[in-house]
């Protein structure tokens, strides 16, 4: 059995495994990439691999992260069955549908508005194409075997949403089972999940793998926020999953009115696909913590919205209300005409009640993005935001940890796949010290030969690194004072062929240590870095030239930088010399003489980010400024993070005052508070040679 990654790997969504054994081809999930662009616009591209020659797919559950690509997949010339359990089959003839619908309105509106770079916007498939691949579901019941070829599967129930199930897949010599999204033992709504089968290997996800989930009383928590909302005459928009959460967050609202915590406002849930998941609920109770009874005072107290003109009709209306509307991570739909009205006001809340993945609109307001783009245009966020814990469907690493270690006997290996590289890793190591188990991260594009699980690397996966050209890599002429100069140049020409192979064109130069910001602070302007590292990493051209993030170091501000990049899976670049790779898309220079590596920057860099810092970071900036006022480079854009740091220590006034700088020279520094308006002030300065060309 042969067992190769074709995504969710590094990411929290995209969900498509093959296992191979003899003929046998299986596909086990077919999820859709959400989240920042550049895993977005992966859903445009063919699988990897050849459609027509797959015997089956078996999906571990409804969500689109796992199932919203078989329309696409089917489209593409897939024939064979689609197995999964009666809940999940339910659920999909309401999700694909939905989804297929959301992507003709949205290319639709994106036609009639214009702000579409695609002329016209397509949907990446259609109502009728979703259609389509709901008539090759076929349902299975819980754990019991059923035959695929070579191969004999079953399915085996996780809690998380109704029909959610972990894979057990099994040949002649092996098996492996896939755990799908683990549920949580005290959600609000489902039924704790049991104990693993038993199988040799596992493919555990990996969303939580660095978090517990915070010890918090929830009611109150959502009493408290909510409470003050209406108090002040506000509405309270909960961006929420359609399929189980919104039916968490229905549930705990009724709750609160029902004990007098939360005034009896009007509850509204917009959102089709939510609305028809509640009612097939009903249909599954016995998988559920929630009595029948509870579900249907849900659907009586509940305003549940359809149409597309009562959705609008919401706009009209004044009163405090609370309105929940899908998708939980502002990806698209309906919430986004609520959040683009609601949003400017200061009475209003947006409450989230889950996980926000990087890049995506909800990711950047949690974390204090003070507007946020909607088709096309940013919208000003007034409104308070609120961040809930406690409510997530999803198991934390503690639990992971609990289930995975529920399994009869420990599997020969695991790997960690749907999950963001940091939360895999952190899990990684809790299962390695934890439990003694052999664990590996999975790594897209490789396959693995589950009989003995030796690794095959394509060529096209190694890592680039270039060598350093040092003398203790040479032979002892070269190694001679005289040669310095070739061996310099040397250097700089290996940089730019490593910059070249990636196609990299300008670097966005990144410098800060947070050693001048206190201790609780720290993790703020870390963030920060992490998220300039996934912006630059998902625009990736400024003036239609290719850019990515660069440093000289490896640690703290840095080390965040290239975690963003690589989150996105996009190519970040260490110029100095350092003794570990961050990420498989980091390129090390490994510049160590100082002269060249100040010469690639002054030829490469397009503009110089500086969050606070010491003495070196300090020493960045103004010898930037000062090679540009004596014109020893052009002119780029000097963008500062955290005006209370740089408005002390870049006293831009005082400068011009005693002529230490110019006043051109001073007009390219940009004073920012957030990672959103750094990337905006460097588009600014590019705007006019934009326009020029």
């Amino acid at each position: 059995m042969r067992l190769r990654f074709l995504g969710a790997a590094g990411a929290v969504t995209g969900s498509r495994s093959l296992v191979t054994s003899g003929s046998t081809r299986l596909l086990v999930d077919c999820g859709m990439y959400q989240g920042v662009k550049r895993q977005r616009l992966r859903n445009w591209q063919p699988l990897d691999t050849d459609v027509s020659a797959l015997d089956a797919v078996v999906l571990t559950h409804a969500h689109l992260d796992h199932s919203g690509w078989l329309p696409a997949l089917v489209r593409d010339g897939f024939e064979g069955p689609v197995y999964c359990t009666a809940g999940t089959e339910d659920l999909l003839g309401v999700l694909l549908p939905d989804s297929g619908r959301i992507q003709e309105e949205d290319a639709a509106y994106a036609n009639r508005k214009g702000f579409s770079k695609h002329k016209p916007a397509l949907p990446m498939y259609t109502e009728a194409d979703a259609h389509r691949a709901l008539a090759r579901l076929e349902a299975v019941p819980w754990n019991t075997d059923f035959l695929v070829g070579d191969l004999s599967l079953s399915l085996h129930p996780v809690g998380h949403i109704v029909g959610a199930s972990c894979v057990r897949v099994a040949d002649a010599d092996t098996s492996v089972l896939f755990s799908g999204d683990v549920g949580r033992p005290g959600d609000l709504v489902m039924q704790a999940p049991p104990p693993p089968p038993a199988s040799r290997y596992l493919v555990l996800e990996s969303t939580y793998g660095a978090r517990s989930h915070p010890p918090v009383d929830l009611l109150t928590s959502l009493s408290d926020a909510i409470g003050r909302t209406l108090e002040r005459g506000g509405t309270v928009l909960i961006p929420s999953f359609a399929v189980g959460r919104a039916q968490a967050v229905l549930y705990a609202v009724d709750q609160l009115q029902r004990e007098g915590r939360l005034p009896d406002v009007p509850v509204v849930l917009d959102s089709p696909m939510a609305v028809d998941a509640t009612g097939l609920y009903l249909r599954h109770a016995g998988e559920l913590r929630l009595k029948h009874a509870s579900l249907g005072r849900l659907k009586r107290r509940v305003q549940l919205v359809r149409s597309l003109e009562e959705s609008k009709a919401l706009n009209q209306r004044t009163e405090p209300m609370i309105l929940v509307s899908a998708s939980g991570m502002l990806a698209g739909g309906r919430v986004l005409h609520h959040l683009a009205r609601l949003a400017p006001a200061r009475k209003n809340l947006l409450l989230f009640v889950g996980f926000q993945a990087p890049g995506t609109r909800g990711a950047g307001l949690v974390a204090g993005a003070e507007r946020v783009k909607i088709h096309g245009r940013y919208v000003k966020v007034r409104c308070e935001v609120v961040e809930v814990g406690g409510m997530s469907a999803h198991a934390d690493a503690d639990e992971l940890v609990s289930w995975a270690a529920g399994m009869p006997e420990p599997p020969d290996r695991v790997w960690l796949n749907h999950g963001e590289p940091a939360a895999a890793d952190a899990l990684r190591c809790r299962l390695v010290d934890d439990l003694g188990w052999r664990v590996e991260v999975a790594t897209e594009g490789v396959e693995w030969l589950l009989e003995d699980a030796e690794v095959e690397l394509a060529p096209s996966d190694r890592p680039i690194a270039p060598t350093p050209a040092g003398p203790a890599r040479t032979p002892a002429f070269l190694a001679s004072e005289e040669l310095a100069p070739v061996r310099r140049m040397v250097a700089a020409y290996r940089a730019e062929h490593a910059l070249v192979e990636r196609d990299i064109g300008g670097l966005v130069l990144v410098a800060g240590s947070a050693t001048a910001v206190p201790d609780g602070l720290r993790a703020g302007v870390f963030q920060q870095a992490r998220e300039l590292g996934m912006v630059v990493g998902t625009e990736r051209l400024l003036r239609g030239e290719p850019v990515a993030v660069a440093t000289v170091g490896s640690t703290g501000v840095a080390a965040a930088v290239h975690e963003g990049a690589g989150d996105v899976g996009a190519s970040s670049v260490v110029l100095a010399e350092v003794d570990r790779r961050l990420s498989p898309a980091t390129i090390l220079l490994q510049l160590a003489d100082p002269a060249v590596r100040r010469e690639l920057c002054d030829r490469r860099t397009r503009a110089l980010v500086a969050f606070p810092g010491g003495v070196g970071t300090l020493a960045e900036v103004f010898g930037t400024l000062e090679r540009i006022r004596v014109r020893e480079i052009r002119p780029i854009p000097v963008v500062v993070v955290g005006a209370g740091f740089w408005d002390q220590a870049l006293d831009l006034a005082r400068l011009q005052g005693e002529r230490l700088i110019t006043p051109e020279v001073a007009g390219l520094v940009r004073t920012v508070e957030s990672v959103e308006e750094a990337w905006q002030a460097i588009q600014d300065w590019f705007e006019p040679a934009r326009g020029a060309s």
